[in-house]
């Protein structure tokens, strides 16, 4: 993936190293993509997974530790890519919606970090918070994504940060409001149903995002790279996350969609560049996802 030599977004707080709070609340503020299932669903720490730890202590050696350079790389990165989709995303929103696109904001921290949505821990992986407006990283989640996920690639990394202000461009749409709805007053079944429907629109974005990325930015694609990111899809679906946990897969339990429908829908989006094809996912029966 070509990225480097473009702008950086403006919108990003830099956070890491200001660790240390008290609790380890996961919170998914609807957009975690990775094991907070394995949390809510099985029972299972996700940090036990990961190999990462969470909890208090720390944040003053955080703040003092040198700087890694690939930590740096990656976080250049990330402010790269973001200025990426607020690009496309600003120009989408005009042309075929007529409507301002209100940007969101790049937060960087390490462990944990406190969010209009409760502290979050790291395990949670990347996260969007409705309340603030805020997408969260701790930047070790792109290791985790390529040691422990089996998703090597940059564009695999662009592809998770783009799944999550799919969110937020879901939340700008009204989509995020609906589900909220019918989880206040639905069953369980129902919210999960609602949950997974979101999470496959966000991946549908994040392939909206890339179709446009492409034309805007020629040199961004390169060979491998739309691989990458279906391979990271398929990585992160429930039943490949459950089948890894415990061996077996709980369909009454998806929050994420399967592995294939996550490709699916990435690569939808990916090949049409509509956001009015958004709305499918909310117009089809469930079985039919």
């Amino acid at each position: 993936m070509q990225w480097e030599g473009r702008e950086e977004s403006s919108n990003v707080e830099d956070r890491r190293g200001a660790g240390g709070l008290s609790t380890g609340a996961v919170v998914g503020g609807g957009g975690s993509i990775v094991l907070v299932i394995l949390a809510l669903i099985f029972g299972v720490d996700p940090r036990q997974f990961l190999g990462q730890r969470g909890g208090g202590g720390g944040g003053q050696q955080q703040a003092n530790r040198p700087l890694d350079p690939d930590e740096e790389r990656m976080a250049h990165f990330a402010r790269v890519v973001f200025r990426d989709t607020e690009v496309v995303w600003e120009e989408q929103f005009q042309k075929q919606l007529r409507k301002e696109y209100k940007r969101p904001t790049l937060v960087l921290f390490t462990d944990q970090v406190e969010s209009a949505c409760g502290q979050a821990d790291a395990a949670v992986g990347p996260f969007y918070c409705p309340g603030d407006s805020n997408v969260y990283i701790d930047l070790s989640f792109y290791k985790v994504l390529e040691q422990k996920l089996g998703s090597p690639g940059e564009f695999a990394r662009a592809y998770v940060l783009a799944h999550e202000v799919g969110h937020h461009v879901q939340r700008l749409l009204g989509y995020s409001a609906r589900v909220e709805d019918a989880r206040r007053t639905g069953r369980r079944e129902t919210a999960n149903q609602g949950s997974v429907r979101l999470e496959l629109q966000a991946d549908y974005f994040a392939g909206v995002w890339a179709h446009h990325a492409r034309k805007k930015f020629p040199e961004m694609l390169e060979k491998g790279d739309l691989e990458s990111a279906t391979r990271a899809a398929f990585n992160i679906g429930d039943d490949v996350l459950q089948r890894k946990s415990r061996g077996r897969v709980a369909p009454d339990s998806f929050t994420h969609g399967t592995a294939k429908q996550r490709q699916r829908w990435f690569l939808e989006g990916f090949n049409t560049g509509s956001i009015d094809g958004a709305k499918r996912l909310f117009d089809l029966p469930y079985n039919e996802l």
